[in-house]
């Protein structure tokens, strides 16, 4: 299986980010959650906002990119669990221990005319890989996808991950190798968007 420690990097050829149609988080929270030798995929809790924290900066460490992390409790917490949150997570147990997360939001194509799933975070923790974890985690949010009629399951990975790329490359996922991604952040954003820096 594919070495599920990958940063599925930001925004891909399906941009934009959108909540929720009604009853999408309902469809979430009633699916039946796969299981494969042990593992279960459930929606996260509040009570997960520390462990998917942890996980994010374990991900980014394995990265090299630890120092880019600003997210906190707090800022996990109040877009996770907004009334009407725009961003999902999964959490995945093996034998009751939570050892992996998705962390993904609802996008649109233009072309297609539908709704569908952008995977912003994949990660299995080390001692839980090969186990099938990774591809239980795909397999919840390939099902949400095919419940809902969306046509699209979006991720990035880093060009290095060679282990990961070939997994993917096992399930027929396609490399959309003609597209970049571009992003405005900091001071830039903010001249853009006409606003002097404080």
């Amino acid at each position: 299986m594919g070495h599920f420690t990958t940063r599925i990097a930001k925004y891909g050829p399906t941009r934009s980010r959108v909540a929720a149609p009604p009853g999408a988080m309902m469809s979430v929270m009633s699916a039946a959650p796969p299981t494969t030798t042990g593992t279960v995929v459930r929606p996260a809790t509040r009570d997960d906002v520390p462990l998917i924290l942890t996980m994010i900066r374990e991900l980014a460490e394995f990265e090299r990119s630890l120092d880019e992390v600003q997210a906190t409790e707090a800022l996990l917490t109040e877009n996770l669990f907004a009334e009407q949150p725009a961003v999902f997570c999964h959490i995945a147990e093996l034998d009751g221990e939570a050892v992996g997360f998705a962390l993904w939001f609802i996008n649109f194509s233009t072309w297609v005319g539908k709704h569908g799933i952008y995977l912003d975070d994949l990660y299995v923790r080390p001692a839980a890989r090969g186990t099938g974890v990774g591809t239980v985690l795909l397999q919840t949010l390939a099902r949400i996808c095919v419940d809902r009629g969306y046509d699209r399951l979006d991720w990035w990975v880093l060009d290095w991950n060679e282990k990961a790329i070939g997994f993917y490359r096992s399930i027929g996922a396609i490399a959309m190798d003609e597209w970049t991604v571009q992003r405005l952040t900091g001071e830039p954003l903010r001249r853009m968007a006409g606003i002097a820096n404080p």
